[in-house]
């Protein structure tokens, strides 16, 4: 492919449940590759096997793309509605001579393989109808062939895998329309790629083998073949193929979980791709670093820790509108509750003392308790604790100290301190009480930014609130 073409990437799931974490990866690969070049990102939908395929499944690939951000160019294309043009392609080829008719049925194909398993000798079926002239063809239902070079190698110049090469007698005659007329997914791949232009197939390397065989097709057609890409898989934590058991596969999964579409490409283009020593980064600068040399050849190793390390370091980042775009749709996605416009805007307000350490949405959430409560304030075992009968004594004269206090940082701090003081205490053993207080959790931000952010009339309600509580 010549490098002065412009860039066309493609994604291409199957619509048969939940879109994967590898196919995310793959997306925002392929995303990456073609926006950080000018070029057009597609997406088609590979939905050929009608017995799996399921609108609601072609919707949740929709969702995962959307969620993560990963725009792409025009409709998004259905497999299915090209069949016609795909069997137009194998009748070319048996025009030219670079296809034939199969006569053989499967039990022809079995006994084949049987003997050749008895003989210990190769299963790879060889037909015997490759080379029967049309005359001599019978009229019953057949299947149609790629008539695949039986000799020499089919090579693959891989731009991540380098070099690979496949022994053509390794390869058999594949199967490209079957006897219902119906296209292989082989076949399929091909003509959609071709007519879509797709410049670069950057996709798992479990697809590898296959680009050998359509390889042989694009060759056939005389067509210019596409800049092969074979990335390795996702890994679990133990070096196994990822799988459900490693917990979540599916990129929604992680949506629910609260991790922000901007953490997630992160992590994601860091899984099998690098750039020097770089962890953290920005669209931006993911974008204008993204190559495929820097794609290895190792399978990645998915790791939540450093997930939500990543995670947080976007949300401590992240402008505070942009932050409470991102609650509303996670509480959306969730089924929870949205924030009324009070706790939208006490939580607004707090996000200076809540962003820098949240690992994720519900971490924010959690430490945003104190905005998002409404009196009476129910503590939990641990901060109730904190509420005996000295430390309620001390939160009711403390009230009275703050009625008439200016409300800025320094007045609290000097006002909280000499309360303590006032009882043999530091400050850090009326903190706990004051937690309990105003959030009813034992960690919380600190009660200084909780007063400011609540205000003087709510403080001082939940101080007299505690303070009354039955021991």
């Amino acid at each position: 492919m010549a490098d002065s073409s412009p860039i066309v990437t493609r994604i291409a799931p199957s619509p048969t449940g939940t879109m994967h974490i590898g196919t995310a990866r793959t997306a925002l690969f392929n995303w990456l590759f073609a926006r950080g070049r000018g070029g057009k990102f597609l997406l088609r939908i590979e939905d050929t096997d009608r017995a799996r395929s399921t609108p609601e499944a072609t919707q949740a690939i929709l969702d995962g793309m959307r969620w993560l951000g990963l725009d792409w160019d025009g409709e998004a294309v259905s497999q299915f509605e090209r069949v016609p043009r795909h069997a137009e392609v194998a009748h070319r080829m048996l025009a030219e001579g670079t296809a034939y008719k199969c006569f053989a049925t499967q039990d022809e194909i079995e006994a084949f393989r049987e003997a050749a398993r008895t003989e210990n000798r190769s299963t790879l079926y060889l037909s015997p109808w490759r080379d029967v002239p049309e005359g001599d063809h019978p009229d019953l239902p057949y299947v149609v062939r790629l008539k695949a070079p039986r000799a020499g190698e089919t090579v693959i110049e891989d731009a991540v895998q380098g070099t690979v090469t496949f022994r053509n007698d390794q390869l058999d005659d594949m199967v490209l329309l079957r006897s219902d007329g119906t296209p292989t997914y082989m076949l399929a791949v091909v003509v959609d790629d071709h007519d879509m232009g797709v410049t670069h197939a950057i996709r798992g390397d479990d697809h590898l083998n296959n680009a050998a065989r359509q390889a042989q097709i694009y060759r056939a057609m005389g067509w210019a073949e596409p800049v092969w890409a074979h990335i390795p898989l996702i890994h679990g934590p133990d070096g196994k193929k990822l799988s459900k058991r490693h917990g979540a596969t599916g990129v929604m999964e992680y949506a629910e979980m609260g991790i922000p579409p901007a953490a997630m490409r992160n992590y994601l283009a860091r899984l099998g791709w690098s750039h020097g020593d770089d962890e953290l980064f920005t669209d931006a600068q993911a974008l204008e670093w993204f190559d495929l040399k820097g794609i290895g050849r190792s399978p990645a190793r998915l790791d939540i820790k450093k997930l939500e390390s990543v995670a947080g370091w976007h949300i401590a980042r992240m402008e505070d509108a942009d932050l409470m775009e991102e609650i509303a749709r996670f509480l959306a996605l969730t089924g929870q509750p949205a924030l009324s416009q009070l706790q939208h805007d006490l939580v607004s307000a707090a996000m200076y003392c809540l962003k820098d350490r949240a690992k994720s949405l519900p971490d924010l959430l959690e430490k945003a308790q104190f905005a998002l409560a409404s009196r009476p304030i129910e503590p939990d075992e641990k901060a109730a604790a904190q509420l005996d009968a000295v430390s309620r004594g001390i939160l009711s004269e403390l009230t009275e100290h703050l009625q008439n206090a200016s409300w800025s940082r320094d007045t609290l701090e000097a006002t909280l301190t000499l309360a303590a003081e006032a009882h043999g205490l530091k400050f850090g053993k009326l903190a706990g009480p004051l937690r309990a207080a105003l959030a009813g959790r034992s960690a919380t931000p600190s009660v200084f930014d909780m007063m400011l952010v609540i205000g003087r009339d709510e403080t001082i309600a939940r101080l007299t609130d505690a303070a009354s509580r039955d021991g």
